[in-house]
């Protein structure tokens, strides 16, 4: 997830210089790169910073948060990835450098349960929604800071003020057209996935438990 974090400075550097995205971030009403909308606080880059602080620390609620959020998260970006990264050559650096980052966030919070690290648990769910709509109301402020101050007019981080051409979001600002409060409905989403995942991995882990003490057992017996 370091080395991710450090190619994604890398994977901006070259956004910057590429004109062809500037030009569809503009004719698409986000206007062209400025560092002010490219910032690490989007929900996947925040997830990126976390996966290793969350492994140092094993914090159960930032554990939990990176595994639904990073999953969850990183996985819409993939299918439904954002304006200028769909209909290109992914040999292009802007390309390659999302597709890249975003996958390495999809496997890295994944890879929390995947190796055994952490099991979620039912009870901890509300805390990990609230988690999200907490970290979603600052940078709702951060983006409106930067904008009442005059540094960039369209910052939206976490889409706060507005969807940016993301279908399911399109959908929920039509219903509730007020930045921020528009994505509380994605808790919709969020909870039935959240319940799913605690499911599985509970189920794995059950299933794990099983299998070790019969080889113990059949360990006991060789012996």
């Amino acid at each position: 997830m370091i080395f991710t974090f450090i190619t994604f400075f890398i994977y901006k550097y070259f956004l910057s210089i590429d004109e062809e995205y500037s030009i569809i971030c503009a004719e698409n009403g986000i206007g062209e790169f400025s560092w002010w909308k490219e910032l690490p606080l989007q929900l996947c880059n925040i997830n990126l910073i976390l996966i290793p602080v969350a492994m140092a620390t094993m914090n159960r609620s930032i554990l939990n948060f990176n595994l639904f959020t990073g999953t969850l998260g990183a996985l819409m970006a993939l299918i439904m990835p954002s304006i200028g990264f769909s209909d290109c050559s992914i040999l292009l650096p802007r390309m390659s450098g999302y597709y890249f980052t975003h996958f390495m966030v999809f496997t890295g919070a994944l890879a929390i349960v995947a190796y055994g690290i952490h099991t979620p648990q039912y009870k901890e769910l509300p805390k990990t929604a609230l988690m999200l709509l907490g970290i979603a109301f600052v940078i709702f402020l951060i983006d409106t800071v930067i904008r009442k101050a005059g540094f960039n007019d369209l910052a939206n981080y976490f889409y706060t003020y507005g969807s940016d051409g993301n279908a399911i979001l399109d959908i929920f600002y039509s219903i509730i057209p007020i930045p921020y409060l528009y994505e509380v409905p994605c808790l919709l989403i969020l909870a039935p996935y959240m319940l799913l995942v605690t499911f599985l991995c509970n189920l794995g882990k059950k299933k794990k438990e099983i299998c070790d003490i019969k080889d113990l057992k059949g360990g006991h017996i060789g012996g």
